[in-house]
């Protein structure tokens, strides 16, 4: 693994634009460098558009993902945008400039997504993971979704580092019980696991009436065989997509309306206390 020196960080902003220079220098208090180092060799590729605070529009005319992040949605069709989706496209956007629009690719296990996106880790040009560098200020949320999960370790100390001083999203908890979801969407949710049930679909962690994390049968090989010991009363923390089982039809006895899908162990957490 390899990554800038911190003189050879310096000597990039004096060449990077000057809005890049300050934003990047604005948050040097922060460890941006201990974060997810670059790779041997990226592949070289040239941005066209910012799209917004998780997703580019190469030059070539692929849509890259960018893996590990979610940043706030920004507004569409009428809709407003969500807290901080802005200024995650700002960010990004500052980001990419600073390297003069060319950026380090590294390609994720899966390479797609299902809407046809390139799936990837971007750098720039002074060694910088840009996912990791955006979490870090609190301008999305960490994400894992299995197989591209080999940086979700360097992007949770990422994400910790935004949390602990109160950055971006966290400057106010996002997070909600599990007794208050109302809509599907994303959402870092808190609760206490009331019971576990195992069938066909994979394992259920139930959060109370409303909400039931679920450990997919196709993703159970992921997740360590100790991973659900001792889980039943203890509060956890989970994040991920939340879906509306009540839009299919009715639900059957017994069923939690809104269902969370864990994509990968680290998308829970066990709170102590």
């Amino acid at each position: 693994m390899r990554m800038a020196s911190p003189s050879g960080f310096a000597l990039l902003l004096k060449k990077a634009p000057l809005v890049g220079a300050f934003f990047v220098g604005a948050i040097w208090h922060l460890p941006a460098l201990a974060f997810c180092p670059l790779p041997q060799q990226p592949q070289p590729v040239v941005v066209r558009q910012v799209v917004d605070g998780d997703t580019l529009r190469l030059a070539d005319g692929r849509s890259v993902r960018l893996i590990g992040i979610n940043a706030p949605e920004m507004g569409r069709k009428g809709r407003a945008s969500e807290p901080f989706a802005e200024a995650a496209k700002r960010r990004l956007q500052a980001l990419v400039e600073a390297s003069g629009g060319r950026l380090g690719l590294v390609p994720g296990v899966e390479g797609k997504d299902r809407y046809g996106r390139t799936l990837a880790h971007i750098y720039g040009r002074n060694g910088d993971n840009l996912e990791a560098q955006l979490l870090s200020e609190g301008l999305g949320y960490r994400v894992a979704v299995a197989p591209n999960v080999r940086l979700s370790g360097c992007q949770q100390l990422a994400e910790q580092a935004a949390r602990q001083a109160a950055l971006g999203l966290w400057r106010r908890s996002p997070v909600v019980p599990a007794a208050a979801i109302r809509q599907s969407g994303f959402a870092v949710v808190r609760g206490r696991i009331e019971g576990i049930e195992r069938n066909r679909g994979g394992v259920w962690l139930n959060l109370g009436d409303a909400l039931v994390l679920q450990v997919p049968a196709r993703l159970q090989r992921n997740f360590p065989a100790s991973f659900f010991d001792n889980l039943k009363g203890r509060q956890v923390e989970a994040r991920g997509w939340v879906l509306d089982r009540s839009r299919k039809g009715a639900l059957k006895p017994g069923q939690r309306r809104w269902v969370l899908p864990l994509t990968d162990p680290s998308m829970l957490e066990r709170i102590s206390g």
